[in-house]
């Protein structure tokens, strides 16, 4: 004997006089949809760690190159700072240096 909930017990009723009930067929559509949800659960669990890895990598990766290129940009006003020293000092010959 196979074990039904009520709720099938009464769609099964409500089938056999040929018309379920609004309550009864919002429960089916219920049933079906947690059977989906039950049945697809790991396909979307997958999906979403991809899409969250996805969009992780990405801003990793934009942060790393923001980071590189502020960097860099100190280490050429570095070098600009020192080369305008080196203008103003002049060239360096034998009789200057």
């Amino acid at each position: 004997m196979s074990k039904q909930t009520m709720a099938e017990k009464g769609a099964a009723e409500g089938a056999a006089k040929g018309a379920l009930t609004a309550a009864e067929a919002q429960l089916l559509r219920r049933q079906e949809q947690l059977h989906y949800w039950e049945k697809n659960a790991a396909r979307l669990r997958r999906r979403n760690l991809f899409t969250g890895l996805t969009i992780g990598a990405f801003v990793v990766g934009i942060f790393s190159y923001t980071i590189l290129s502020v960097k860099q940009e100190r280490i050429m006003e570095e070098l600009d700072d020192e080369a305008r020293i080196q203008v103003f000092r002049g060239p360096r010959t034998g009789a200057n240096s």
